[in-house]
C-alpha cells in the first residue's frame, strides 16, 4: 500500500473508531470538519476559527445531542430547564472523555465547552461566544443555519445540542449539506414572544435582536425556568415530527399565546399547561403568556 493511501486508510479507521466511540456514550450525531473549512468560507471573524484559538488544529470533531420534542413543546417549564442542562452536562463529558481518549492515542485534542459564558450580563456586555458550535456543525456536515439562526438538522430540526473537538488528528472530513433545510415557514418570527427575529428576502438566515433574545433569557433565568426554545419549538423540520405523529401542529403553535390569554384551562393545551403549573410561581406562567400576547398585538 503506497504512504498516501495507508495514511489515508488509518485516517478512516481512527474515524470509525471515533464515531463508534461516540454513539457507545449516547451521541445522537458525529460529525468532522477540517479546520481550514473556516477560513475557506470566510463567514466567522479570524480570530474566532479553529486555527487562531489553536494552531495544531486539523479537525474539528463535532458531536450532537436530541433535545425530545414533546419536552421542548413545554417551555417555558422547569422541565426543559432540566433537559437543557443535562444535554448539556452529556456532551461536555462526552467531548472531554473523547479529548482525554485522542490524547491517549498520541493525537493532542482538547474540547471547547458547550456555554462558556458566566452570566447573562456577561453576554449583554459581549454578545457573542468564543466559539461558535453552530458554525462548526453547519461545516461538519450536520445540517444548515434557518431564518432563527439555529442549526437545523434533518434528524431533529433545531432541536439538538452540540459541542466540539479539536483534534491534531488528520481524520476523513464531512460534505457540507448543500442545500437549505429551512422552507422559510416564518413560524420562528411569528410565535417568538420578544419578536426578535425578522424573515429576509434576500437570504434564508432572518434579522436577529439579540438584545431583545437576551431580555428573555434575563427574565427566564429569573423565574428559574430558562431556556426560551421557542423557535426551536414551532420549527417543522426534522424527522423527529414523524416519530411523535404530530397533526396541524402548526395551527397550535400559532394560536398557543391567545388561546392561553383568553382561557388559561384551554384543554388543547392542558399538558403543557400542566407541566409549566409546577416548579414555578404563577405569577411567573402569567407574564409569560401575557408577554407572548402583547408582542403579537404590537405586530399587528
Amino acid at each position: 500500500m503506497e504512504p498516501r493511501e495507508k495514511s489515508r486508510a488509518e485516517g478512516q479507521e481512527l474515524k470509525n473508531q471515533i464515531v463508534d466511540f461516540c454513539k457507545d456514550k449516547g451521541a445522537d450525531l458525529v460529525g468532522f470538519a477540517p479546520a481550514e473549512r473556516w477560513d475557506d468560507a470566510e463567514e466567522v471573524p479570524p480570530d474566532f476559527r479553529p486555527r487562531a484559538l489553536w494552531p495544531p488544529a486539523r479537525t474539528v470533531i463535532v458531536i450532537g445531542l436530541e433535545m425530545p420534542l414533546p419536552i421542548v413543546e413545554t417551555t417555558p417549564s422547569v422541565l426543559h430547564r432540566e433537559l437543557y442542562r443535562t444535554a448539556n452536562r452529556k456532551l461536555d463529558t462526552l467531548a472531554y472523555d473523547l479529548a482525554r481518549l485522542l490524547n491517549r492515542m498520541g493525537y493532542a485534542s482538547f474540547f471547547f465547552g458547550r456555554d462558556v459564558y458566566a452570566s447573562l450580563k456577561a453576554l449583554r456586555e459581549m454578545p457573542m461566544a468564543a466559539f461558535s458550535h453552530v458554525m462548526a456543525a453547519k461545516y461538519a456536515g450536520l445540517g444548515t443555519i434557518g431564518a432563527s439562526h439555529c442549526l437545523l438538522t434533518p434528524e431533529f430540526g433545531p432541536r439538538v445540542r452540540f459541542v466540539s473537538v479539536f483534534t491534531s488528528a488528520m481524520i476523513p472530513t464531512d460534505p457540507m449539506m448543500e442545500t437549505d433545510l429551512c422552507i422559510k415557514c416564518e413560524l420562528c418570527c411569528l410565535c417568538c414572544p420578544k419578536k426578535a427575529l425578522k424573515m429576509r428576502e434576500d437570504r434564508v438566515i432572518g434579522d436577529y435582536d439579540k438584545m431583545a433574545c437576551l431580555a428573555m433569557a434575563e427574565d427566564l433565568t429569573k423565574r428559574g425556568c430558562y431556556p426560551c426554545g421557542i423557535c426551536t419549538k414551532v420549527c417543522p423540520i426534522g424527522k423527529d415530527r414523524m416519530l411523535y405523529k404530530q397533526k396541524g401542529i402548526q395551527k397550535k403553535y400559532l394560536k398557543e399565546a391567545a388561546s392561553l390569554a383568553t382561557n388559561p384551562d384551554d384543554p388543547e393545551y392542558k399538558s403543557w399547561a400542566h407541566v409549566r403549573k409546577y416548579g414555578i410561581t404563577r405569577n411567573s406562567i402569567d407574564r409569560s403568556i401575557e408577554e407572548r400576547e402583547n408582542g403579537k398585538k404590537e405586530e399587528s
